[in-house]
């Protein structure tokens, strides 16, 4: 092949140059096509991939809202059910406040009141352990002298001296490491008998927090003693007191009977009375729930559309009956509790009263408002089987002076009591 000139390299260099331009815009372009033909399709899988997500999270967020409803509207009618429940219950223990006592002997056995001391067990056991004594360290080894092997024959004509060197070097080697040894000895020894010391210390300080807890717990014991003792001596006085029959005996006991008596919470009663010796009459006023107090809910629904629970009332005849019911059973089972606590007799007439503490709708003022007024003799009173009667007629029979409608806030005229 002719050579080229210069000028003719220089064109043919160009054209080469040209060429392998010309073939890299090419590659370029075309990777610059395919890299967009890449880009739009991975923007198309994002978009397609993002209406998957949106109708994956809608219909999973469908489906989670949907269950959550079924659970909010299962919890909702569980609590209507519950409500219900403590409905009826309230119902059946106002209808049974009666019945409910009849079971039960409502004497009181005073002996069963004794005190019984039990002490609870020492609490600082931990003092009664002996603080471990320290444990002496066991001492290194005495280290032993190893002396240099002794010269032979020639050796030791010529070596004398060398050896004499090196036996001075093993003594002086060996003084430095026993007396280190020394040192660690009476190291040991001493922080042994620093710890004995302080151990010994310990000791006496725990002996004395031990001596110190122990008359803490025997006062605690004795004062429990004291105590236990003060209550029994004092019941043993009353139990004599009460069977001579003396007015603050019988007050006292009178009192431990109606504290017994266990109304429900939702309807509750507190007395009051007084007793008269000289006619063995105990004057009882007995303070119930005011009907503003008294439910009236007949049922409770859920009600889906509104999302909430609503409840339905009782008549009123069903409230006035209701309450009505529940004043009359306090009554009887008052009159009942306490003669069937008195054993001995002790108590003959009971004058009863039985109302509310509430505003009068005639004056605006806050006033006791009888509904019963009643009087029972003891013998009359104990034939009755209350297990089988109407209260409102047996109060009748008493001659009771009866509120024509206690859940209205009527009170009973008590002009005209007579005794039974």
């Amino acid at each position: 092949m002719p050579s080229r000139g210069f000028f003719a390299e220089l064109q043919y260099q160009a054209r080469l140059a040209t060429q392998e331009r010309q073939r890299a815009e090419r590659v370029a372009f075309q990777h610059q096509i395919e890299m967009a033909r890449l880009c739009e399709l991975a923007k198309k899988d994002e978009e397609r991939a993002q209406s998957n997500l949106a109708r994956a999270a809608s219909a999973d967020s469908k489906r989670l809202e949907k269950e959550f409803r079924a659970m909010h509207v299962a919890a909702k009618e569980s609590e209507s059910a519950e409500k219900n429940s403590t409905l009826k219950q309230i119902y059946d223990e106002l209808d049974s406040l009666l019945v409910s006592t009849l079971a039960v002997d409502d004497h009181v056995d005073l002996r069963s009141l004794r005190a019984v001391v039990t002490h609870p067990p020492f609490d600082r056991t931990d003092l009664e352990v002996p603080i471990p004594p320290p444990k002496h360290s066991r001492e290194p080894p005495k280290p032993s002298l190893t002396l240099p092997a002794e010269p032979e024959g020639l050796a030791s004509l010529f070596g004398k001296k060398k050896y004499e060197e090196a036996m001075a070097v093993v003594r002086r080697a060996h003084e430095k490491v026993l007396s280190e040894w020394r040192a660690a000895c009476r190291k040991s020894q001493t922080d042994f008998q620093h710890a004995e010391i302080t151990h010994a210390h310990a000791e006496v300080r725990r002996i004395a927090a031990l001596q110190l807890q122990r008359e803490r717990y025997a006062k605690e014991c004795s004062a429990r003693e004291s105590e236990a003792a003060g209550h029994n001596k004092r019941l043993l006085e009353l139990i004599a007191n009460l069977g001579y029959g003396t007015p603050e005996a019988i007050h006292e006991y009178i009192t431990i009977v109606l504290s017994n008596s266990a109304y429900p919470e939702h309807f509750p009663v507190t007395h009051e009375f007084e007793f008269d010796p000289s006619t063995a009459e105990l004057r009882l006023s007995v303070c119930v729930s005011p009907p503003a107090e008294v439910s009236s809910a007949k049922a409770y629904k859920y009600n889906k559309s509104a999302d909430e629970i609503t409840a339905t009332s009782r008549s009123q005849k069903e409230c006035r009956e209701t309450y009505a019911s529940a004043v009359h059973q306090v009554a009887l089972r008052s009159f009942h509790e306490v003669f069937e606590s008195d054993r001995r007799g002790l108590i003959r007439t009971i004058s009863l009263e039985v109302g509310t503490k509430t505003v009068d709708p005639a004056t605006g003022q806050r006033t006791y408002m009888p509904f019963v007024c009643a009087s029972a003799e003891r013998e009359a009173f104990l034939q009755f089987d209350l297990s089988a009667v109407v209260p409102a007629m047996t109060l009748q029979r008493l001659a009771a002076a009866i509120s024509k409608n206690p859940y209205s806030l009527v009170a009973a005229d008590r002009s005209g009591i007579r005794r039974s």
